[in-house]
Parts: structure tokens; sequence; C-alpha cells
């Protein structure tokens, strides 16, 4: 651990492959918004903290082989003396600065064209088979793949759907998630 008063070292992530774009969006409130999902994720005891051990089983989880002493050196540096592991705040941090180390630094304004990049770039997440629309069946995938328990029953998932199909045609089209996306407050973020 280091001083608490002195910023983390910089993270020099290796990938042997390149990085997703979608690593991190754009717009500060979406990737907000999925950021705190993810960290909710990861703390599997709601806690509000992220452990290594929590951060290691989620990466397993992902099928991305957490190597232990890897992890401790890259996250280590954002977790707080006396805490038992990464708080939001240093989660943000570390998110932050492995997307500047990747990436560059987010530009402050963004462009509305950007913005809207960033909400299709998203809607294709869900959008699995490229038809323009998120059906219950894709929606319920997706979530099964985030391990979320909505997933288990198709009616929940069915009555998501609903929640924001203005046309009731029983599926989801852009302008429909483009709206529900804009809808969002982002507590605590």
């Amino acid at each position: 651990m280091e001083n608490a008063d002195a910023p983390p070292a910089a993270v020099k992530p290796s990938l042997s492959k390149k990085p997703s774009p979608s690593f991190r969006l754009r717009n500060g409130s979406l990737n907000a918004l999925r950021l705190r999902r993810v960290f909710d994720l990861f703390d599997r005891n709601g806690d509000g903290e992220i452990t290594l051990d929590e951060m290691a089983s989620a990466l397993d989880a992902l099928g991305l082989g957490a190597d232990r002493a890897g992890l401790e050196a890259a996250v280590g540096a954002y977790i707080p003396a006396g805490a038992a592991g990464l708080r939001f705040g240093d989660f943000e941090s570390l998110h932050r600065a492995l997307g500047d180390a990747l990436f560059g630094p987010i530009p402050e304004a963004v462009p509305e064209e950007d913005e809207e990049g960033d909400m299709k770039e998203a809607f294709r997440v869900f959008d699995e088979d490229g038809d323009g629309y998120i059906s219950a069946a894709e929606l319920q995938a997706v979530l099964k793949k985030l391990g979320l328990p909505e997933a288990r029953n198709l009616a929940t998932v069915q009555e998501m759907i609903c929640n924001v199909d203005s046309d009731r045609d029983g599926r989801v089209d852009f302008g429909e998630f483009k709206n529900m996306m804009q809808g969002i407050t982002v507590w605590g973020a």
C-alpha cells in the first residue's frame, strides 16, 4: 500500500490483444452507469468494497484468468490504507488510469455525435443478432452473461422490455433504448 496522500502509480497494463474501445465510453454518464454496474457485480458480498479475492473471482468467471500477484501489483496501489478493498471511487480511479494508459485521456467535452455513437455501441451489445431490435431472449442472454439474477425468469425479462417498449411491439428499438438511457440517473457515481 502507498501513502494515502500520494496518487497511485500509473498502471501500464500488458494486453495480448488490442483493447476494446468499449472499455470506456466517451459519455461520462453512460460510463459511470456501466462502471457502477460492473462494481456491483464484482462486489459479491455487497459490502461496498471489492477485495482482491472478489476481483480475481470475477475476472476468472469472465474467462480472464487473473494472476494474483499481477492483480495485487496493479490494483493494490488503489486500495486505501486500512481498507479491505476498492471502494467505488477507488475502482473509478483504477478504471480511469487503465483507460488513460490504453486510450489516452478523455476530452472534457463530448460532442453530441460521439454520445450518439456510444448509445449505438451500447445498443449493439444487447442486439445480438443485429436486426435493430432487442428481444426478450437477447436481453435475457446478456443478463445471463453478466450473472444477473433477473436472467433466470423470462417473465421478468419480458416485463423489463415492456417498461421501455413504447410502440408495444414486444421488443426495444434504438429510439426506445436511447430514451431509456437518457432517462437514467446515476446515483453515487
